[in-house]
Order: structure tokens, then sequence, then C-alpha cells
């Protein structure tokens, strides 16, 4: 039963400044929510590790509930093992996702998340961390079948703008002893193209974030805020959601 904030690692290029602060807001956001989530070059964009991010986030908390993206189209199937190896006793969980495309387009496997899963699972690790898989925010239960024989500990939904999308996957899904984890995107000024981008309309919700959220945690039992360009209205959020 957690309220999750995201985080995007800085990219590889970015100076130490950047990464100071990084290191600061988590340390900020991290007394208002109940975990971070680490996401992994997003729009394939090289960016530092989120397990890297994770390490030195140890260094300094124990307690907080970390989990973290892996992408898997650039990386061979040893390389992941290993990856997933030095994660043990540092991040709670892991969310297996293919990642997006980057400009050079050098996929190095035939593999997708769900044989990634099943092939971990078979190794043990399912047993010293949770694996997880990600899901549209409606998805189509038959196309991902194979997602759900693979048997992760959960999924993390696409951004997900109603309750009844909400709905339909826990009414489904927790049934069979997955884990829910919907993500949602904070409606606010500076986020309005990433909405743009994602196709999001959150008039719905958009004068009652912090009701929508609750709803949202009631139904899953877990929340993901993201909020990629307005840090403050993150924190003023989950600041009332933990009261």
């Amino acid at each position: 039963m957690t309220i999750l904030y995201e985080i995007n690692p800085p990219k590889i290029s970015d100076d130490q400044d950047t990464l100071n602060t990084l290191f600061k807001r988590i340390e900020t956001i991290s007394s208002v929510c109940d975990g971070i989530h680490l996401t992994d070059s997003v729009l394939g964009i090289p960016r530092i590790s989120p397990l890297n991010i994770a390490k030195k986030i140890r260094e300094t908390n124990q307690k907080i509930k970390l989990t973290c993206s892996l992408r898997i189209r650039d990386k061979e199937l040893d390389t992941i093992e290993e990856i997933v190896k030095e994660s043990v006793g540092v991040v709670d969980g892991i969310l297996i996702l293919m990642g997006d495309k980057s400009n050079t387009n050098e996929d190095k496997t035939n593999l997708v998340s769900s044989q990634i899963v099943t092939a971990l699972n078979d190794k043990g690790f399912s047993e010293k961390l949770d694996l997880f898989l990600s899901i549209p925010a409606n998805p189509n239960f038959e196309k991902i079948q194979k997602k759900i024989n693979a048997k992760p500990k959960g999924f993390f939904t696409q951004v997900v703008n109603s309750k009844t999308s909400v709905e339909t996957i826990t009414n489904f899904l927790k049934p069979n002893g997955f884990r829910i984890i919907p993500c949602l995107l904070l409606p606010s000024e500076k986020n309005s193209k990433s909405a743009e981008f994602l196709q999001i309309d959150w008039s719905d919700y958009k004068e009652n974030f912090v009701g929508f959220v609750r709803d949202v945690h009631d139904l899953a039992g877990d929340v993901l805020i993201t909020s990629p360009n307005d840090f403050k209205g993150a924190h003023e959020t989950l600041s009332k959601l933990a009261i």
C-alpha cells in the first residue's frame, strides 16, 4: 500500500550540479511519499543508471521503498541478469520493459519483456525482489495474456486518467493476486506538454487531483505519481496526501 513518486535520472551528459539537485529533490520528496520509482532512459535518451541512483539513495535512506525500470531493448539476457542480481538488496522491485527507441535504434535482443520475467522467475529472482511488467491504461486483456502468463508480481500501468480504467484493471487482475500500480500525471500548466504528448485528458480530475489519487489508491492499493516538469507542484500534492 504505497504512494510512489517517479524520478527521471539526469542525462549522462549533465553536470554535477544537476545530479546534486536531483538528490536534494529526492531527499525532500522522500519525506512526503512512501517510495521512489526511478526510470530508465525515457524517450531513448541516455541517462544515468537508475540502479546507480538507487545505490546512492540507500547510503542515507534504508527505509524508503525503491523501484526502478530496466530497459531491455539494448541489452542481452546475461547483461539483464547481472543488473537484476546487482539490484538485490538495493531496490524492492524492478519494472521490466522494452523501453523507448533511441536515435541509434540499436536493438540488441529479440526478447520481449514477458520472456525476461519468465527467465528471471525460473532463476529464482522473484524470491529476492518483485518483478513487474507494464500494461496500457486501457488494456485488451487477451492481447496482454503473455504478460499475465509470465507471472510477474504485478503491473505498472501507463498514465491513466479515469477511475473506470483502474476499476477495469483491478477487477480483472487483482483477484488473481497481481499487484496493480496505476500511474497518474499531475495536472499542472508545467506538465501540459507532457499531457499533450501522452494524449491525456485530465479535465475530470484537474480540480481535485488529491481526491482522484485517493480514489485510485483505494481501488488499487498503490499509486505512482509522475510530474516530469513540476516538482514543486508534486511536493505540494504529496504533502496533502501525507496528512
